[in-house]
C-alpha cells in the first residue's frame, strides 16, 4: 500500500510540473487609456563590454525614456539576460555586458489608431563615452533595419535582427552584416493547411503583403493546399505603399465581403497597409475567422485586437519555453510601476496553469465572471515574452556564448593585458555567432545556424474577447513539421471544445459535404472545392461523406435505400415453406387425386355407354396424362436441381402434348364415327385400325425428338440471377436454349390449336354422348389460359414468375379435366338411369319414328 501511495505521489507532482513548465492559457487587459495598445518602437540595442560586474543600479537610467508599455517589454527581457550573465561565474568571468539603447517614437491618428510617420534617426555611437560597440540588436520593425543598413555597414559593427523573419534581409549580397535570429517560416504554410484540414475548412481566403516575402508565402501556400484539396476563395496583396493601398481598400474589402469563405489567412508585415484593411473590416461590422502568425497578436491603440473577431483568431506561434523569472525581474527593476498581475496584464499577456476549466462551467463564454476571474488568479505563474523578446533574450546569451568562445581560445593574451580596455574581434565574433548551438537558461537549445532551421515547430493559441477590457488565450495544439505527416499536427479536443465556438458555427466549405449515399460531382469552371451532389447508382453506395466515387456492390449484395451500405441479397425460391408454394402443392396433389378418382370411376363403369363413347381408351390415356400434367407442376416448387430442371420441362412438355393429342384424336373419333353413320359413306376401316391412338403416339413422338433436341443442344440447369429482383438472389431453371424452349412450347400450342379447331367443326353434330362441345369448351379454357400465360409470365420476376407458370399448368389441366369429365362424372354418379344401352335404345327409336 505504501509503495502505491508513493507512486501516486509522484505522479501527481510530475503531472503538476508538467504543468507549470508548459502553461496553456494566458490572459490580459486592453489598457484603453493610454491609447497606445502594443504599439512596438524600433530600437537599437548596442552591445559592448566592461570589466568587473554591473549591477542593476546601470539599467534604471534607460527606464526613463518615453516608450511605449510594449517597448518596456522588449528591453526587460534584454536587461534580464543581461543580468543572468553578469552575474554568472561561467560565462564571461569578470566581464560584463553593457547596452545602450535607442529608439524611434511613432505618431499615431487618434480616432483610427494606425501609425501616420516614423521620427527621423540617425544613431550615434560614440559621443557618449567612446566605446566600442560589438554588435548591434535591431527591433521589431525589418524596414527600417534596410534602409539603415547602409550606415550600419559604414560603422563596420555587425547587426543582429531580432525580429519576425523577413526574405529581404536574407540577401546576404545586399546585407552582408546582417544576420537574422528568427528561423524562416518554412512549415508555416503545411501548418496552416493542416489546421483548415482539421477542421474541414476547403474554402478560405488570403490576405498578404505584396513583397517578396508575401508572394513566397502565398506560393508555398497555395501549393499544400493544392495536395490537401484546400481552396482558395479570394487572395488579396496589400500594396505597400500607403498611398496607393489606400485607393484599393474598397477594393479589397468588397472581395471579402462578397466571398462566402468563412476563414481568412494573414500575412506578412503587420507594421504594413494590412492594419488598415483590418480596421475597415471591423468598422464595418464583417468578422472572419483569422489565422495568422504572433506578430499580428496585438492589441492596437484602440483597445482591441489586430484580428478581432467575434469567432475568435487562430495565432501560430513559434514554440519557446516561458522564462520563469521574467516578471521578478520586472517588479525588482521597476517595483513602482509593476507591483500586481493587474499591471503586469496591461503590459503583455500573464500566463496561468488551466489543465482543468471549472467544474460548473461546460464553455467559457457561458462562465460566470466571478467564476472566471477567480479561476485566473488561482495559480498565476508569470509574465510570457513575446517572439521579440525571447529572441533578444537568445541574441544576449548567443553574444555572451560568442565572446566567452573567443576569451577560451585566446586566454592567454587576455591575461597579458589585465587592466587594459577590453578589445574583441567583432567580425570574428560574429562568425562564431552564426554557427552557434547552446542551451539557454530555459532549457530550449538555441541554434544560431539558419540552414539548420528547417522543421520549425510551432504553438497553436486560440485568442478571444472575454467581455470587453479582457483577452484570453489558450494553447489548444501544436504542429511539428519533423514528425511523419499523420503525428505532425496535435490539436486538444478538450481545450477547443471548452474554449472554441468552432463547433456550433457553420464550415468555411465551397460547397456542402455530401452525405453518405451521394458522390461528388465537380463544377464546371469552378475549384475542385466546388461541386454538386449526385445520388449513387443502382447497386452502388458511399458510406463516407464527400466520396469522389460511389462504390459497387458484390454481386451476392444489394445496396440500401440510402444507398450507404451494401446488404446481403436474400436467396428467393418458390419453396414449399411459403404459403403460395404451399397453396399452389396441395392444389396439385388434389386435383392429382380427383383425377386419379375419376379415372377409377370410369374403370368401374367401364361397360355403360357414356364411357364407352368416343373411344374410352383415349379416356383413360387423358386422365393418366392429366396425372402427371398436376404432378409436373410440383417439381418447379421447392430448391432446383440439374436433375429437376430437365425434368421440368420435358414432363411438362410431354405430358401436356400426350393430353392435346389425345383430345385430339377423340375429335377425329367423333368426326369419324359421324361420317360412318351417313349413307354411302365407308370409314368404318379407320375406326377399326386405331387411326386415333396413332395420332396420339405421332405427335408425342414429335415432342420427344424436340425434346432431345433441346437437351442434346443446349439443356436447362440451374442459375442465380441477381439483377431480376433487387435485393434477392432468385434460383431459378435456366431455359438453355430459348429457341428450343419455344419450339416445343410452339408445337404443344399448335397440337393444342389444332385440337380445338377440329372439336369446333364437330361442336353440332348430333349424338346423345357426344362430347364434342365438351371438348370445344375444354380447348377454348385451355388455350385462354396459355395466351393469357405468355405476357404475364414476361411481366412477373422471381418466385412469382414460376408461381404463374405453375398456376397455368393447373389452370389449363383443371380447365381440361373439369370441362371433359365433369359432365360425365355427374351422369355417371347421379343420373345412373340415362347411363344404359336401355335408354339409349329408347332414345334412339324415339328419334327415328319422329324423323
Amino acid at each position: 500500500m505504501f509503495s502505491l501511495i508513493s507512486v501516486f505521489w509522484f505522479l501527481k507532482i510530475s503531472f503538476i510540473f508538467c504543468h507549470l513548465s508548459d502553461p496553456k492559457c494566458f490572459w490580459r487587459i486592453k489598457d484603453t487609456k493610454k491609447n497606445l495598445g502594443d504599439t512596438e518602437t524600433y530600437c537599437f540595442f548596442s552591445i559592448s563590454t566592461k570589466r568587473g560586474y554591473v549591477k542593476n543600479d546601470y539599467f534604471s537610467w534607460n527606464l526613463d525614456k518615453q516608450v511605449t508599455p510594449k517597448t518596456n517589454h522588449l528591453i526587460f527581457s534584454v536587461y534580464l539576460a543581461l543580468d543572468e550573465i553578469n552575474m554568472n561565474i561561467h560565462i564571461l568571468p569578470n566581464i560584463s555586458l553593457v547596452v545602450n539603447i535607442e529608439c524611434l517614437r511613432q505618431k499615431y491618428d487618434e480616432k483610427t489608431g494606425l501609425a501616420l510617420q516614423t521620427e527621423e534617426f540617425i544613431p550615434n555611437y560614440y559621443c557618449t563615452d567612446e566605446r566600442r560597440y560589438l554588435i548591434i540588436f535591431t527591433a521589431p520593425v525589418w524596414a527600417v533595419t534596410t534602409r539603415l543598413g547602409t550606415l550600419m555597414f559604414m560603422y563596420s559593427i555587425p547587426e543582429l535582427y531580432c525580429g519576425h523573419f523577413h526574405l529581404s534581409l536574407s540577401d546576404n549580397e545586399q546585407f552582408p552584416h546582417l544576420y537574422q535570429l528568427s528561423p524562416k517560416d518554412t512549415s508555416l504554410p503545411l501548418a496552416m493547411v493542416s489546421l483548415m484540414v482539421h477542421f474541414r475548412w476547403n474554402w478560405i481566403g488570403a490576405i498578404v503583403t505584396n513583397d517578396d516575402h508575401g508572394i513566397q508565402f502565398l506560393s508555398e501556400l497555395r501549393g499544400e493546399m493544392q495536395k490537401h484539396i484546400v481552396c482558395l476563395s479570394f487572395e488579396i496583396t496589400i500594396l505597400t505603399e500607403h498611398s496607393m493601398a489606400r485607393k484599393e481598400f474598397q477594393r479589397y474589402f468588397n472581395r471579402i465581403v462578397m466571398s462566402s469563405a468563412k476563414v481568412v489567412i494573414v500575412y506578412g508585415d503587420y507594421t504594413s497597409t494590412i492594419d488598415l484593411v483590418l480596421h475597415l473590416c471591423k468598422s464595418k461590422g464583417i468578422f472572419r475567422i483569422w489565422v495568422s502568425v504572433s506578430q499580428f497578436d496585438m492589441i492596437t491603440n484602440l483597445g482591441d485586437f489586430m484580428l478581432y473577431s467575434s469567432s475568435g483568431t487562430f495565432i501560430f506561434s513559434h514554440q519557446k519555453p516561458e522564462i520563469s523569472g521574467f516578471q521578478q525581474f520586472i517588479q525588482t527593476v521597476h517595483p513602482s510601476n509593476y507591483s500586481s498581475e493587474f499591471s503586469f496584464a496591461k503590459l503583455w499577456w500573464t500566463y496561468f496553469r488551466c489543465s482543468l476549466p471549472p467544474s460548473n462551467c461546460k464553455k467559457l463564454k457561458n462562465c460566470p465572471t466571478k467564476i472566471v476571474f477567480k479561476w485566473l488568479f488561482m495559480t498565476p505563474l508569470g509574465m510570457a515574452m513575446s517572439d521579440t523578446c525571447y529572441n533578444l533574450y537568445n541574441a544576449i546569451y548567443a553574444v555572451a556564448h560568442s565572446l566567452h568562445e573567443m576569451l577560451l581560445q585566446q586566454i592567454d593574451t587576455w591575461s597579458n593585458n589585465a587592466g587594459k580596455e577590453l578589445e574583441f574581434d567583432t567580425w570574428k565574433m560574429f562568425s562564431i555567432l552564426k554557427t552557434l548551438q547552446f542551451v539557454n537558461p530555459a532549457g530550449d537549445l538555441v541554434n544560431m545556424n539558419q540552414n539548420l532551421k528547417q522543421n520549425t515547430n510551432y504553438d497553436i493559441f486560440y485568442i478571444m474577447d472575454f467581455q470587453k477590457d479582457y483577452g484570453f488565450k489558450m494553447k489548444i495544439g501544436r504542429f511539428s513539421g519533423h514528425l511523419p505527416s499523420h503525428q505532425q499536427l496535435y490539436m486538444s479536443k478538450e481545450m477547443v471544445e471548452w474554449a472554441t465556438d468552432v463547433d456550433q458555427i457553420l464550415p468555411s466549405i465551397c460547397s456542402m459535404p455530401c452525405r453518405p449515399g451521394l458522390r461528388k460531382s465537380p463544377e464546371e469552371g469552378k475549384d475542385i472545392c466546388c461541386f454538386v451532389c449526385n445520388p449513387c447508382h443502382e447497386n452502388e453506395i458511399s458510406n463516407m461523406t464527400n466520396m469522389d466515387q460511389c462504390v459497387k456492390c458484390q454481386e451476392d449484395q444489394y445496396a440500401n435505400e440510402d444507398h450507404t451500405l451494401c446488404l446481403q441479397k436474400v436467396v428467393s425460391i418458390l419453396d414449399y415453406r411459403d404459403p403460395l408454394g404451399k397453396a399452389l402443392a396441395g392444389i396439385a396433389l388434389c386435383f392429382s387425386v380427383l383425377t386419379s378418382g375419376i379415372l377409377c370411376i370410369f374403370l368401374k363403369h367401364r361397360e355403360t355407354p357414356i364411357v364407352k363413347a368416343n373411344n374410352q381408351t383415349l379416356s383413360y390415356v387423358l386422365l393418366i396424362s392429366l396425372v402427371f400434367c398436376f404432378i409436373c407442376s410440383l417439381l418447379y416448387i421447392g430448391h432446383p436441381t440439374t436433375v429437376i430442371c430437365i425434368l421440368q420441362p420435358i414432363t411438362f412438355a410431354i405430358a401436356f402434348t400426350v393430353a392435346t393429342s389425345t383430345i385430339l384424336a377423340k375429335t377425329i373419333t367423333v368426326l369419324l364415327a359421324f361420317k360412318i353413320t351417313i349413307p354411302g359413306r365407308r370409314m368404318r376401316w379407320l375406326l377399326l385400325s386405331g387411326v386415333p391412338k396413332y395420332i396420339v403416339l405421332i405427335c408425342t413422338m414429335i415432342q420427344l425428338i424436340l425434346c432431345g433436341i433441346w437437351l442434346g443442344t443446349s439443356p436447362p440447369f440451374v442459375d442465380a440471377d441477381v439483377y431480376m429482383v433487387h435485393g434477392h438472389i432468385i434460383i431459378v431453371c435456366n431455359k438453355g436454349s430459348v429457341i428450343a424452349f419455344y419450339c416445343v412450347l410452339g408445337y404443344m400450342g399448335s397440337v393444342a390449336l389444332a385440337s380445338f379447331t377440329v372439336a369446333f367443326l364437330a361442336r353440332n353434330l348430333p349424338d346423345t354422348f357426344n362430347e364434342a362441345k365438351l371438348l370445344t369448351f375444354s380447348m377454348l379454357v385451355f388455350c385462354s389460359v396459355w395466351i393469357t400465360f405468355i405476357p404475364v409470365y414476361h411481366s412477373t420476376k422471381g418466385k412469382t414468375m414460376v408461381a404463374v407458370e405453375v398456376f397455368s399448368i393447373l389452370a389449363s389441366s383443371a380447365g381440361l379435366l373439369l370441362c371433359i369429365f365433369a359432365p360425365k362424372c355427374y351422369i355417371i354418379l347421379l343420373r345412373p338411369q340415362t347411363n344404359s344401352f336401355h335408354k339409349f335404345r329408347k332414345t334412339h327409336s324415339k328419334a327415328e319414328n319422329i324423323s
